[in-house]
């Protein structure tokens, strides 16, 4: 072990590969020490700046020292504090008045431990979802643009991944769209959602503030205003006790976990149809799939973001337990709990949505392979076709069944009993009692007329719903993302 005051190596310390391996540095630095503790020295000075604006005895030379040293941080010294005093905020009110000596006696002036505490958590929050929300967008941006360009692309429908009626390749990528269309609104509800806790007190009662302005109501009320809107918030929540109601955790873990439900779904699907080689994640010239087996493709960016995603969706259970046992006006329970679930949160919200942005500028289609799977169960799709097909012909519509029920049980017994290819249309073909449509047996199985609406609702889906969406984030949609690992 290093000797106290040592540095110690790094790589003998645990450190979390959310930050370490994944997260990008911009959501790394929102849940950082550095942007925390310099939130709370701005939240200091904002509180002074209001308070002197109200008439309390505080000069310009107390606020220019305090804005000259907003991230001037001694971070060794506040850990002293912390281990001396046993108060995190303490600590740095004690660090913040040893570089603003003139200062010293106004900071945090009326003020509790959650005035910094809580709001600066709420700023982060609110930053956590303007750095998500422009992410989500480019996803959903690069998904739109491959669904446009397969719009037209039959392919094999599941429903209980059986083989079912046809899609296109396009239409399937929009049931990933809409879901994620509904994450972005989610998220900018969740983020607009948002208040400041403001100006509170102790016990939520703002009984101290009101003490300092001399039982003068109407001050105290401006006096959270005015820092809410510093703080750039345009509400705070009316009541509070000594902090704002972790309900308010709940709804913005919520958010998240349901974007994780929705990234673990598509890429699910992107796994699945890995297998059947019908489409696969991007993958590098060197990449190697497996240390045992040099010729896998395995879907490793899309199964990170499964493996993520599921953290994400548990994450939720801490605040909903934390918010249910919140005793009166506060307890403390809470404070450990948060430090760790909020911004895990984040910066696993940030990692999968990063990972899927550079999935979907890379994917993969392979037409033959996804017509080829069509070939093998369009024939018995297409068997009522034939049937209307007969009749209009002239036939019996009883005795054509008959004759196609014999005909595609031969064939399956081909498929599923010998492993071979699905023979009924050439079994239609050798039968002369379908000679009068033998001439239509190819547009009767056009795949195109299989799909239905399919390409027209990717259209217009795309253009009414989707692109008006990304409007807001359209400045922030260039670029190709490339991942550390």
């Amino acid at each position: 072990m290093a000797a106290p005051g040592e540095e110690e190596d790094v790589m003998a310390r645990y450190r979390s590969p959310l930050v370490s391996r994944y997260a990008s540095a911009e959501m790394a630095y929102n849940f950082s020490e550095r942007k925390k503790f310099g939130t709370w020295r701005r939240l200091w000075l904002y509180l002074a700046q209001a308070e002197k604006s109200l008439g309390l005895p505080i000069t310009d030379e107390q606020i220019q020292e305090m804005e000259a040293n907003l991230d001037n941080i001694d971070f060794k010294m506040a850990a002293e504090e912390e281990k001396k005093l046993r108060h995190d905020v303490m600590a740095h009110v004690h660090t913040f008045a040893h570089c603003c000596p003139k200062a010293a006696a106004i900071i945090h002036l009326g003020a509790t431990s959650c005035y910094v505490g809580d709001n600066t958590d709420l700023i982060v929050l609110r930053d956590g979802f303007n750095l998500l929300l422009p992410k989500l967008a480019r996803v959903i941006s690069r998904l739109a643009d491959f669904a446009e360009k397969y719009a037209d692309m039959p392919a094999l429908g599941f429903t209980h991944y059986q083989p079912a009626q046809l899609t296109t390749v396009g239409k399937r990528c929009c049931l990933w769209i809409q879901d994620l269309c509904m994450d972005l609104q989610n998220l900018e509800r969740a983020r607009d959602d948002l208040r400041f806790r403001g100006v509170k007190g102790t016990t939520g009662t703002q009984a101290s503030f009101l003490q300092l302005f001399e039982g003068d109501h109407s001050k105290v009320e401006e006096l959270d205003r005015l820092v809410t809107a510093k703080a750039g918030f345009k509400r705070a929540y009316m009541v509070t006790g000594q902090t704002y109601s972790r309900k308010v955790d709940i709804g913005v873990l919520a958010v998240l976990a349901s974007l994780g439900a929705s990234i673990h779904k598509i890429c699910t699907d992107i796994r699945l149809l890995a297998n059947l080689k019908e489409i696969e994640e991007p993958f590098e010239k060197d990449q190697i799939g497996s240390s045992a087996m040099p010729y896998k493709r395995n879907p490793m960016r899309s199964e990170r973001c499964c493996s993520l995603a599921r953290h994400l969706m548990t994450l939720v259970m801490d605040p909903l337990q934390t918010a249910a046992v919140q005793w009166f006006e506060r307890t403390l329970d809470d404070s450990a709990n948060r430090r760790v679930c909020l911004a895990e949160a984040f910066l696993t919200a940030d990692i999968i949505l990063s990972t899927l942005q550079n999935v979907s500028e890379g994917l993969v289609v392979y037409p033959k392979v996804i017509e080829r799977r069509i070939r093998q169960e369009l024939p018995f799709m297409a068997t009522e076709n034939i049937i209307m097909a007969m009749v209009k012909a002239g036939g019996n519509r009883q005795d054509c069944h008959e004759k196609i029920r014999v005909l595609s049980q031969q064939a399956a017994a081909v498929v599923k009993q010998e492993g071979g290819d699905n023979d009924f249309i050439a079994r239609v073909r050798a039968d002369p009692y379908f000679s009068p449509i033998h001439k239509q047996l190819e547009s009767l199985l056009d795949p195109s007329s299989f799909t239905g609406r399919a390409p027209q609702q990717v259209a217009k889906f795309l253009k009414e719903e989707v692109r008006p969406a990304l409007i807001p984030y359209q400045s922030k949609m260039g670029g190709k993302i490339e991942l550390a690992l």
